[in-house]
């Protein structure tokens, strides 16, 4: 492996339940999100935003995200409305990457949903690099309207991911990855 690879062959992702303080310094934060917005962006769009929840709003976004879970589902099992009602908890911050699409413009949607998603995966791969873990999660909140609401988000826009940024407080393991030659061809006409 090449030293320049190496940032790309090791990162992995640190469950958010493993994440603690601290979290980025807000120079440092600023500095990662501004390396991470660095996207292909075919028309120079910016389809993106950043969402940041941290502190105290942090902790009430999740507890309204445990009470929309639990009211569209009233049937989750005690397992599963502890897990609703924990998952902002633990990773200091959380970046929700929102997608901002121009139907008007002739880059096509999923160029532009792509981009944003860049962003998403820049933040984890700036993580790494930083020292901190980190962990893009979706789940029902990044689909669901009442969410959206809660963001304030726009009829144009949509939650790519929320990234959620700390520190590990254990070392987790790298799952196994795919085989390259399981996944690379070569056309031949």
């Amino acid at each position: 492996m090449t030293a320049a690879l190496s940032l790309l062959q090791q990162r992995h992702s640190i469950p958010s339940r493993q994440l603690g303080a601290p979290a980025p310094d807000e120079a440092t934060l600023r500095e990662l999100l501004a390396a991470a917005i660095r996207v292909p962006d075919h028309g120079k769009l910016a389809p993106f935003r950043l969402i940041r929840l941290q502190g105290d709003a942090k902790l009430r976004f999740g507890e309204r995200l445990a009470e929309l879970a639990i009211r569209k589902q009233p049937e989750l099992s005690d397992a599963k409305r502890e897990k609703e009602q924990l998952r902002y908890t633990f990773a200091p911050l959380v970046i929700a990457v929102v997608a901002c699409i121009d139907a008007s413009s002739t880059v096509p949607e999923i160029e532009q949903r792509l981009s944003a998603g860049c962003v998403a995966y820049n933040i984890l791969l700036g993580a790494h690099a930083l020292g901190f873990g980190a962990q893009w999660l979706t789940g029902w909140a990044a689909y669901d309207p009442d969410v959206a609401a809660l963001l304030q988000l726009s009829m144009n826009e949509h939650v790519i991911g929320f990234v959620h940024l700390g520190t590990p407080q254990l070392d987790v393991p790298d799952r196994e990855r795919p085989a390259l030659d399981d996944l690379l061809y070569t056309w031949t006409p």
